[in-house]
């Protein structure tokens, strides 16, 4: 096999409750990426659609990743990648781990699978150092391992998948401004209280608790930030009738998704996800911002190919 093509899904990272550990994959929206091998050492980006992104492989994410992997294992020949970006840089739904998740993912599957999902997002998190000066990876876990993903340790890497309820939809609103995540982490405080962090700790353990055991209604309490939503959401307009109004049609909770500006709600069952999404709708429409809003199951395989 010499080239694949693969769906590199959107995905929503620390939902709510867990800032830079916690994160999970979309079904429904994602990036396109084309991978194929070549006889020229290294990676060369041929093409990108979509969006007005970087050829130079040093200056995009994907290719700073696929980079890294190459030069992990020392391989002689090269690749090319062709990225369709569907996924707008800055929508806070992980377009920067997509494009490096991908890039990775298809290399590995190409090469035999040389490297572990794990490894994958070590190699990934080296993209998302380059979009957003840190290398975080609960965009990237989730998007290489599908479903939702937990990140224990960043030294050394420990990511622990964690089970993801039969009947669990997401809902996503975009509205149509940019937040860069490099600027949204300048604003954030870098202590927090001890009564902070024990209310933090308890809705994340409660929440990974829900979610292995299904109680949809544990899932909703937790779904809490009483840390770094409060300083982001000044910037996404809308953003308490949101949270308001989306629990009254049914949501079991929301959030900011990633460093926004998109919103996310969780819910059971895709009827109420929708209602959640004609909410959402309702509430926008009169701002004149222009937005997206996706309804989607969890993917619980992540990157795939096509």
């Amino acid at each position: 096999m010499g080239e694949i093509r693969v769906f590199c899904p959107a995905t929503v990272a620390n939902v709510s409750c867990g800032f830079d550990v916690l994160g999970l994959a979309l079904e429904a929206v994602g990036d396109e990426m084309v991978v194929r091998k070549s006889t020229v050492k290294g990676v060369k980006i041929t093409k990108i659609t979509g969006q007005e992104l970087p050829l130079e492989t040093e200056k995009n994410v994907a290719g700073v990743a696929a980079t890294r992997l190459l030069q992990q294992l020392e391989h002689e020949g090269g690749f090319e990648m062709e990225i369709h970006k569907k996924i707008k840089p800055g929508s806070g739904i992980g377009s920067s781990a997509a494009s490096a998740a991908g890039a990775v993912w298809g290399i590995n599957h190409l090469l035999g699978n040389p490297f572990s999902n794990r490894d994958l997002v070590e190699f990934a998190m080296q993209g998302e150092k380059l979009a957003s000066g840190v290398a975080h990876a609960d965009n990237v876990a989730p998007a290489i391992f599908g479903g939702f993903t937990l990140v224990r340790s960043y030294e050394p890497l420990d990511i622990i998948p964690i089970h993801t309820p039969k009947n669990l939809y997401a809902t996503v609103i975009h509205p149509q401004i940019e937040v860069k995540t490099s600027d949204s982490r300048k604003i954030l405080k870098t202590n927090i209280s001890l009564a902070q962090g024990i209310r933090q700790w308890g809705n994340l353990g409660g929440l990974v608790a829900g979610l292995f055991t299904e109680d949809y209604q544990l899932i909703g309490r937790c779904l809490e930030d009483h840390v770094i939503e409060p300083i982001r959401s000044i910037l996404i307009p809308k953003f308490d009738a949101i949270k308001t109004e989306v629990k009254k049609a049914g949501a079991l909770g929301s959030g900011i998704s990633g460093s926004g500006p998109s919103i996310f709600a969780l819910s059971q069952g895709e009827e109420t996800a929708k209602r959640v999404a004609r909410t959402m709708k309702e509430i926008y429409t009169p701002t004149g911002v222009e937005f997206d809003i996706h309804v989607s199951p969890i993917s619980l395989s992540g990157v795939r190919t096509m």
